[in-house]
């Protein structure tokens, strides 16, 4: 078995101390970066290496590293969490990438989405989002028989894809327009596809597209960016279901 290449790589990474400063790339050399490394991993060894030269080491977000999460925010050469389609930062090896390679690393950037330092950004908006709406009524408790509550097998399918979203922002990220109605879509359709959504159905998609517009996210470029940067892969057809349960809502809602 022949002895894997370590791989030396020039980083470019956005330095800025809070959303009040200016920030600016700063150019950082690595060397000796394995192939089978994470991208997270590769930026541990670098604030290892800062660290005991004495500099402030770079901060990024990050959580449970198993690509559930949704915490590893990165614009890596432009694209969201990376050149692999449908995956996380944390999961992105650096076996996608090649000897001598300068990389590109930025936080999401989205006026919603304030810069907390380097490249951690606050995305608070998104929860402020799933209080206004993304809830259900239903009892809590012992799980139901499997046959109380009929759902059909289509319905259930698209419900737990819309559910599969980790809410990480990189729709937002993506669009020029810094739009959050694939993560709101999302939220809506696992609810509106399912019987035990119905409850709230109809001030669920009112509220959570209130909230939204009130937060400053940008209105649907219709360009599919999203859908094509989503770590989960989830669907545009989620805006579709969104816009028609909103419509039918406000049908409701003499008021708005």
């Amino acid at each position: 078995m022949s002895e894997q290449k370590l791989m030396t790589l020039n980083l470019k990474i956005w330095r800025q101390k809070n959303s009040a400063t200016k920030g600016e790339f700063v150019d950082y050399r690595i060397e000796g970066v394995s192939q089978d490394m994470s991208f997270l991993e590769m930026l541990d060894v670098l604030n290892d290496n800062l660290v005991k030269e004495g500099k402030e080491p770079v901060v990024f977000d990050h959580d449970c590293r198993e690509g559930i999460c949704g915490m590893c925010s990165l614009m890596i050469n432009g694209l969201p969490h990376g050149p692999e389609k449908e995956t996380t930062t944390c999961q992105l090896h650096m076996r996608k990438f090649h000897d001598n390679d300068t990389i590109v690393i930025e936080p999401w950037r989205a006026k919603p989405f304030p810069v907390i330092k380097d490249l951690m950004v606050d995305r608070n908006a998104f929860d402020r989002i799933i209080e206004a709406g993304g809830f259900t009524s239903v009892t809590v408790g012992n799980a139901q028989d499997a046959n109380a509550i009929l759902v059909s097998k289509d319905n259930a399918e698209l419900a737990m894809d819309a559910a599969q979203c980790v809410g990480c922002g990189a729709c937002v990220a993506s669009c020029k327009n810094a739009s959050a109605m694939l993560f709101v879509g999302a939220k809506v359709s696992q609810f509106a596809l399912l019987p035990q959504g119905q409850i709230e159905a109809q001030t669920r998609v009112l509220n959570m597209v209130k909230k939204m517009d009130e937060l400053g996210f940008g209105n649907c470029s219709n360009e599919g960016e999203c859908e094509a940067s989503c770590p989960k892969g989830i669907s545009i057809s989620n805006i579709a279901r969104m816009n028609r349960e909103y419509v039918k809502a406000a049908f409701c809602h003499k008021s708005l």
